[in-house]
């Protein structure tokens, strides 16, 4: 049986306190850093690498972490605006009470991992992994998903409004409970495990057509 109350519920914001008590200093990542308190503001931090860092309130706002390796990285209480994460490898990596807007996170890699009270609003998340994630009372808002992988995800506490999902592969994820809202679900694979999933009204004859397509029937006229 779904978790009614995980799928239900609002998430939580991230608590994180006003810009002019965060630290703008700049931080070198090492394995097993505790990052606290911190505003990433136009900062490059691309292309790095460390495991099990952990970032705690801090900002990200303009700036990049493209292409970093951040193998079971947590962030939480964070918010992303307007950044590029695109390629970030956070393999087993957990997100709680997080928030990210506006941001570019083509080819983000979070596969293993646990998201928990987060919001991606009006974000490029095209190609992104999330393969055996663990999604808890989580929304994408007017987000790019096209191609994304939920492959054996956990979506049961997920909701997508006005998404564009084209061609993402849902193969044996659970998604009892997961809400789907004015988004393009054309191409998408594991049409079967959208069993027990929350379609709005509006959008049944959108998922009859992909539906049929998946089973092969053919239209006429």
């Amino acid at each position: 049986m779904p978790d009614r109350t995980r799928a239900a519920r609002e998430p939580r914001p991230p608590l994180l306190p006003a810009e002019d008590r965060l630290s703008a200093r700049p931080v070198v990542l090492e394995p097993e850093a505790t990052i606290e308190r911190r505003a990433f503001l136009d900062a490059d931090q691309s292309d790095r690498e460390a495991e099990s860092v952990e970032f705690d309130r801090c900002l990200f706002r303009g700036g990049t972490l493209a292409g970093s390796r951040l193998s079971r990285v947590r962030f939480a209480h964070c918010v992303v605006e307007t950044a590029d994460w695109s390629n970030v490898d956070g393999a087993d990596g957990r997100l709680d009470r997080f928030a990210a807007a506006g941001s570019r996170m083509t080819g983000l890699s979070w596969a293993g991992g646990v998201v928990r009270d987060a919001v991606f609003e009006d974000s490029r998340l095209d190609l992104s992994n999330w393969r055996y994630t663990r999604f808890d009372t989580v929304r994408f808002i007017r987000c790019d998903l096209r191609r994304a992988d939920f492959t054996s995800a956990d979506l049961r506490g997920a909701a997508f409004v006005d998404c564009d999902l084209g061609g993402a592969q849902f193969s044996g994820a659970s998604m009892e409970g997961a809400s789907l809202r004015g988004c393009d679900l054309r191409g998408i694979g594991g049409v079967a495990s959208l069993r027990g999933a929350k379609v709005h009204r509006d959008d049944l004859a959108a998922l009859a057509e992909v539906l049929a397509t998946a089973v092969g029937i053919a239209f006429e006229g």
